[in-house]
């Protein structure tokens, strides 16, 4: 029997991309209830295939006990696509069929920050004008509260 394909969904963030991987089903049955891969094998691999402009490259076997679950691919070059291709195997049957293709574009550092640097850049605009108004007026441009010269009154 043939193990997979998975589902996979990919998500980006600051130089790297979020890998979220939910086994496929099995068809073996124990009472009528419908068995996991799990339950059936413990412990699954899975390999994760990452292609970009270099070519593709296969990512070290890693090992699941869960039905659903996550991994990072880090140092990745922001602002370039990826895509991601998973297949499920067992130390038992190796036999798979990989995931379809997912592609993502992983997000820049500076993209993710962009909110928090206009309103620290908004407020310091604030402050500086607020500083040279304030200049202004002790320097005696605005609102003179001088009175008359005594000749003109």
């Amino acid at each position: 029997a043939l193990l997979g394909p998975p589902e996979v969904n990919i998500t980006s963030c600051p130089n790297c991309i979020n890998v979220t991987i939910k086994l496929p089903p099995s068809h073996f049955r124990d009472r009528g209830k419908l068995l996991s891969l799990i339950d059936i094998y413990e412990e699954l691999d899975y390999d994760i295939t990452l292609r970009s402009l270099d070519g593709e490259h296969k990512r070290p076997r890693q090992k699941t006990t869960e039905e659903v679950f996550s991994t990072v691919i880090e140092e990745l070059y922001p602002s370039r696509n990826y895509c991601v291709s998973v297949a499920v195997t067992s130390s038992l049957n190796r036999r798979s069929i990989p995931s379809p293709w997912k592609c993502v574009t992983a997000d820049s550092e500076a993209r993710q920050g962009y909110h928090e640097v206009a309103v620290a850049g908004a407020v310091c605009v604030s402050l500086i004008i607020a500083a040279v108004l304030k200049c202004v007026h002790t320097a005696g441009f605005i609102l003179q509260k001088k009175s008359l010269p005594q000749t003109l009154v």
